[in-house]
C-alpha cells in the first residue's frame, strides 16, 4: 500500500455501494447517509455522543473559588500542573482530528470525528471557565502556559505532539496508524490519570465544581476512546498488513512508553504528599490502564499481572460516572442532561 491520498471533497465518481466502503483508501462521495452505514457501531456511537451534550458554564464553581485558596500546597501545585496538561491535550486534539479525517474514507466515521472535535473544543472551554473563575488573571496565564515553562510538562506534550507532527510530514498508512495509537494513548491513558487526581479531590470533599466538569469531560472521552478503538479494530480487519508482528510490537512499545511517561509524570505532579494518593497507587493504576488498552486492541499486555483495577483505586470508576452523584447542576437540569447514561469504561 503506497502513500495515503487526501480524499477529494467533491467526488461524483465515488462509490455508493456500502460494501465497497473502506476506512482508508476508499473512494467516497462524502455524502452523509444516516441510513446506509458499513460500520454498524457508528449509529450507537453517534447517538451516545449527541446525548452527551453539556455546557461548562452551567456547573457552579462557587465553592471551588473558596476551596482553591485553601488547598494544601501539594494539592494546589498538582491541580495547576494537571489542569495545564489537560488544557494542552484537548487543544491539540481539536487541531489534529481534521487532519486524520482528511484520510478517513468512511463518511460515517468522519461524522464521529467531527463531533469529537466539537467536544474537544467544549473541553478546552470548560478548562478556561475553571481558570477564569477560580484564578486571578496572572495566575490563569501561569497555569495556561505552564507547559512551556515546566520541562517535565513539555516532555509529556512532545511525545504526542511529535507523533502528530510526523503525520503532517509523512502521509503513509503506517504513520497514520501510529497517529491513531497516539490518539488512543492520549484518550485512554493520559486523560484518565489526570481525571484520577480530580476524583481524589472529590472524595476529599474539595473542588466539587471542578470534579463535576471533569465527570462530563470523562464521559465524552469514554466515547472518544471507543471511537478510536473501533477505527483501529476495523483497520486491523481491512488492512492486516499494517498489523504485522513487527508493527504490533511497535504499537505496544508506544503504549508502554505512554504509560512510563504517565507514571513518571504522576510521581512528579502528585507524588506522596497529596492526601489519598501516592506514587505506588499511581503506578499500579497506570499499569492496569496500559494492559486494558492493549488487550482491547487484541494485543498482549505490556505489564505482568495488573489485569484488574487495583482495589486501592476502585473509587476512580465510581466517581467517573457522570450520572451517579446528584449536584445542583443535575437538580436544575435533570431532564435535559441526565438522559444519557455514562459508558462503562471497560474499553
Amino acid at each position: 500500500m503506497g502513500d495515503l491520498v487526501k480524499k477529494p471533497l467533491f467526488n461524483p465518481d465515488g462509490d455508493t455501494e456500502v460494501l465497497k466502503r473502506r476506512m482508508i483508501g476508499g473512494n467516497t462521495t462524502n455524502l452523509n447517509d444516516f441510513n446506509n452505514m458499513k460500520y454498524d457501531w457508528v449509529s450507537d456511537w453517534y447517538r451516545q455522543a449527541m446525548n452527551n451534550f453539556w455546557i461548562p458554564e452551567e456547573i457552579n464553581l462557587g465553592t471551588d473559588i473558596k476551596d482553591y485558596r485553601k488547598l494544601p500546597k501539594a494539592e494546589r501545585r498538582a491541580y495547576d500542573k494537571i489542569l495545564s496538561f489537560l488544557i494542552f491535550l484537548d487543544s491539540i486534539q481539536t487541531a489534529n482530528l481534521p487532519n486524520i479525517g482528511e484520510y478517513i474514507t468512511a463518511n460515517e466515521v468522519n461524522l464521529c470525528l467531527s463531533i469529537q472535535a466539537f467536544q474537544e473544543a467544549v473541553h478546552s472551554q470548560s478548562y478556561s471557565y475553571m481558570l477564569d473563575t477560580i484564578c486571578e488573571p496572572q495566575e490563569r496565564n501561569d497555569v495556561l502556559y505552564q507547559w512551556k515553562e515546566d520541562r517535565h510538562l513539555l516532555a509529556r506534550n512532545e511525545f504526542i505532539g511529535s507523533l502528530y507532527n510526523e503525520f503532517q510530514r509523512k502521509k503513509d498508512p503506517e504513520v497514520l496508524v501510529q497517529t491513531l495509537i497516539a490518539n488512543y494513548i492520549l484518550e485512554g491513558i493520559y486523560f484518565y490519570s489526570g481525571f484520577m487526581f480530580f476524583y481524589n479531590l472529590g472524595r476529599n470533599n474539595r473542588m466539587p465544581g471542578s470534579v463535576q466538569e471533569i465527570r462530563y469531560i470523562n464521559r465524552d472521552e469514554n466515547t472518544h476512546l471507543w471511537l478510536f478503538r473501533s477505527i483501529l479494530l476495523e483497520l486491523k480487519k481491512e488492512n492486516p498488513e499494517l498489523f504485522t508482528e513487527r508493527q504490533v510490537d511497535m504499537y505496544r512499545a508506544m503504549l508502554k512508553e505512554g504509560c512510563e511517561q504517565e507514571i513518571s509524570w504522576g510521581h512528579y505532579a502528585i507524588g506522596d504528599e497529596v492526601q489519598g494518593l501516592n506514587k505506588d497507587m499511581v503506578t499500579d493504576y497506570i499499569q492496569y490502564l496500559g494492559n486494558l488498552r492493549c488487550m482491547n486492541l487484541g494485543f498482549e499486555p505490556i505489564y505482568e499481572g495488573h489485569d484488574r483495577e487495583p482495589e486501592s483505586m476502585s473509587w476512580v470508576s465510581q466517581f467517573s460516572n457522570a450520572n451517579m452523584i446528584k449536584t445542583d447542576f443535575f437538580e436544575a437540569r435533570s431532564t435535559a442532561y441526565a438522559k444519557s447514561s455514562a459508558l462503562v469504561d471497560d474499553l
